[in-house]
């Protein structure tokens, strides 16, 4: 089965970031599913314009399903779904008038456009499954009410947000405990298993009517807690989206997360989520020993790296070799450029790097390696974005190598000047990086897979085994200097 970033990959052209988006609010949305007792369905638009494709799917745990079958790959056209054009054109919720059927079940179908700067990437279709009559109670108006507010959020681009980062998959679930406090901060609904969280930690009043922040406040152990989690249930009023949180009380332990209902931009109060973990949390405490132990290993690997650069800087500055001095600087480097890879692991929970932060530390100390009397500058533009481990080390060795051979070789000695830029540009399919010199540009008759120079041995290397993409240097036409054009899929990696 086609995850959700191969489908996007192999059938739009969505930018990186608009693709991150969609796969943010898939991460989300099982709220929004159990709150509206709905499946939904994800759909992008194909090339033709006529076709939309499925590409996601999330069933209800709070009622039964409209789709027993699997709708993920299944394509729709316009005469079959005319909703779906709707929600693009229009940039709003549409709802059919009258429910159809599927497989025997009467469904009633809306649409939901998913704004991303201002465009509609998506479209969310929320499906009832109405073959089960409900009778309205409290519970289920205030699910609906607060699903119907997040909906509209996503059609005006306010929810998800990427940061900070909701930690959806370790957060509290709408069947674990939801409340839902209006503007004023003051309880307007309490589920069942919300209330019993709020009993384990002592509190035996009924929560409808209180202020949420200062029961809640009262009640927690640790001054210091008490005082963060009250600030962001009132942040989550205010419209601020908070991470989860852990926090004791009178022995439980309990998980919270607040969401602000910003529906068109005007405050609708905030969902408050909690859970009851403290039967689970020794489980917890064994996977964060885990996790403690594999990012102490990067630790020790970053530590270790450096011991070995620090002993091959000190190897090369007693040599009065100079080629054999230039052979142990390059080793320098690459050994450094391998090191600042664990180091930023060591600091991760989820073996992803944020290549855009290693990358920036990289190129000041190719700067510093290439001497200050060279005059060449190097920046980079646009964003690489978080990549696996499995991507980040030799990605990271190919950048410094490409960027180093322009330092080398682009600029003649005594010359002066010139600069090295670093262009990212990533899309949900592919990470292109071009690396522009101002330099002297290639030599007559350069061919990539006749050269012979050892760092341009190492980049096609890594490029053909380890990265599988492409890689081509050529000139610039009419202007001075070189581009090295790299491009690196990122569908998942078998």
């Amino acid at each position: 089965m086609s995850t959700l970033s191969d489908l996007l990959a192999e059938n739009t052209g969505l930018s990186g970031s608009a693709a991150g988006h969609l796969q943010l609010v898939a991460a989300e949305w099982q709220l929004l599913s159990d709150l509206s007792f709905a499946d939904f369905l994800m759909w992008v638009p194909l090339a033709d314009g006529e076709r939309f494709l499925c590409v996601a799917q999330a069933r209800p745990t709070t009622a039964p399903t409209a789709h027993p079958e699997d709708a993920v790959g299944s394509e729709a056209t316009l005469s079959g779904h005319p909703q779906l054009r709707r929600a693009v054109s229009e940039q709003r919720v549409c709802r059919e008038e009258d429910p159809r059927w599927n497989e025997g079940v009467p469904v009633r179908r809306e649409t939901i456009p998913v704004v991303f700067d201002d465009e509609v990437v998506g479209v969310l279709s929320r499906d009832t499954n109405l073959a089960v009559p409900r009778v309205p109670s409290p519970l289920e108006i205030s699910y609906l009410g607060s699903a119907a507010d997040l909906c509209q959020m996503i059609a005006d681009g306010t929810f998800p947000t990427p940061e900070p980062s909701p930690d959806v998959h370790t957060s509290p679930r709408v069947g674990d405990g939801l409340m839902r406090v209006d503007s004023a901060g003051v309880v307007v609904f309490a589920s069942p298993n919300a209330l019993s969280a709020y009993h384990r930690m002592g509190h035996a009043a009924d929560l409808v009517g209180a202020q949420l922040a200062q029961v809640t406040r009262a009640l927690l152990s640790d001054p210091f807690d008490a005082d963060e989690v009250a600030q962001r249930i009132r942040n989550g009023i205010a419209g601020e989206p908070s991470m989860r949180m852990e926090a004791d009380a009178k022995g439980a332990t309990v998980l919270f997360r607040a969401l602000p209902l910003y529906p068109r931009g005007q405050s609708a109060g905030a969902l408050v989520l909690v859970r009851d973990v403290t039967e689970v949390k020794r489980r917890d405490r064994a996977l964060m020993s885990k996790d403690a132990t594999i990012r102490e290993i990067h630790h020790r690997v970053k530590n270790n790296l450096q011991t070995v650069a620090a002993l091959l800087r000190l190897q090369g500055r007693r040599s009065g070799n100079d080629e054999a001095q230039a052979a142990l600087e390059e080793s320098v480097r690459r050994v450094t450029s391998i090191a600042l890879v664990h180091e930023t692991l060591s600091m991760s929970v989820d073996e992803r790097v944020d290549l855009d932060d290693v990358v920036d530390r990289v190129i000041p100390m190719m700067s510093d390696l290439a001497g200050a009397e060279s005059g060449v500058k190097v920046r980079r533009e646009g964003r690489f974005g978080v990549v696996s481990a499995e991507l980040a080390t030799p990605l990271v060795m190919v950048l410094t190598e490409l960027v180093q051979n322009a330092f080398e070789h682009a600029f003649p000695e005594g010359q002066g000047g010139g600069e090295v830029v670093v262009q990212a540009e990533r899309s949900a399919r592919w990470l292109d990086v071009v690396i522009v010199d101002d330099g002297r540009g290639l030599p007559p008759g350069f061919s990539l897979e006749r050269a012979e120079r050892l760092g341009l041995q190492i980049v096609r290397t890594l490029v053909e085994s380890e990265l599988r993409g492409s890689l081509s240097l050529r000139g610039r036409g009419d202007q001075r200097g070189t581009e090295a054009v790299l491009r690196v899929p990122l569908k998942y990696r078998r």
